[in-house]
């Protein structure tokens, strides 16, 4: 696949990058703009998404690795996880290539707000670790391989949702379910990544100049999630939430065609 880009659009894609990987180290979400950026710059869909995977992973690794480091995230107890995360997400990503997604998109902007609600209203959102509802074995096979797949399948919010799960299923607080969810969706955007190579859909030297301003605003959003906890990330969740059920109904139902 060739395709043709001047110096400015690169670059403002790059720095689209550095937000999307700002906002997705803190609350989820990037995709909802570098999807749209590289479709603007003249991507088709499927290579706008299987280009995105490539830059989304250097978000989400690099973010994982700041939390690693600080020791937030404890890689030996998360290794069943992070394997049920990478085979529901591989799978999601061969089915999707099968199955009609259109239940999803019906369904899927109810869900994000419902996720804005919960981090809104749910009283469980704190620093503080809860109790845990599953096992960390149960929780890699229900929700790590649930999420997975998703994420393979369709994709939008896939950190939010991980994020959710370990707040209300492993009694995370946070800070500590944010960094996890990092964790987890790298694991999905690599998976997703490889199959999505296999069939030639990325374009390689765009999703690695933008997966370096995806390192860039990983690594700053991680470092905020520690200094400010809660107070940056329960809001930024929140109207990321609602910012995709927005954009999700939009693209569904043209709610905007009288601008």
């Amino acid at each position: 696949m060739a395709l043709e880009l001047s110096f400015e659009l690169i670059t403002l894609l790059f720095a689209v990058a550095v937000l999307a990987g700002f906002i997705d180290s803190i609350a989820g979400g990037g995709g909802l703009i570098t999807i749209p950026a590289l479709m603007w710059a003249g991507l088709p869909p499927t290579a706008a998404l299987a280009t995105n995977k490539l830059q989304a992973c250097g978000g989400s690794f690099f973010a994982s690795l700041y939390f690693v480091r600080k020791g937030m995230v404890k890689l030996g107890e998360m290794k069943l996880a992070i394997l049920c995360a990478f085979i529901g997400s591989a799978l999601g990503t061969i089915a999707v290539q099968q199955i009609d997604t259109a239940f999803l998109e019906v369904l899927l902007p109810f869900l994000m707000l419902a996720i804005g609600a919960y981090f809104l209203f749910s009283k469980k959102i704190c620093e503080e670790d809860r109790h845990r509802v599953m096992t960390p074995t149960l929780f890699a096979f229900t929700a790590a391989l649930a999420v997975g797949l998703y994420d393979g399948f369709f994709g939008p919010g896939t950190g939010s949702f991980f994020a959710l799960a370990f707040v209300s299923l492993a009694g995370f607080g946070l800070a500590k379910a944010t960094a996890h969810a990092k964790v987890l969706n790298f694991s999905t955007n690599i998976a997703s990544l490889i199959f999505f190579a296999i069939g030639g859909k990325v374009f390689w030297m765009l999703g690695g100049i933008m997966l370096i301003g995806q390192a860039l605003g990983a690594t700053l959003g991680s470092r905020l999630v520690l200094t400010k906890g809660t107070k940056i990330i329960k809001p930024l969740v929140v109207i990321m939430s609602v910012a995709m059920s927005v954009k999700l109904l939009s693209d569904q139902y043209d709610l905007f065609s009288w601008l």
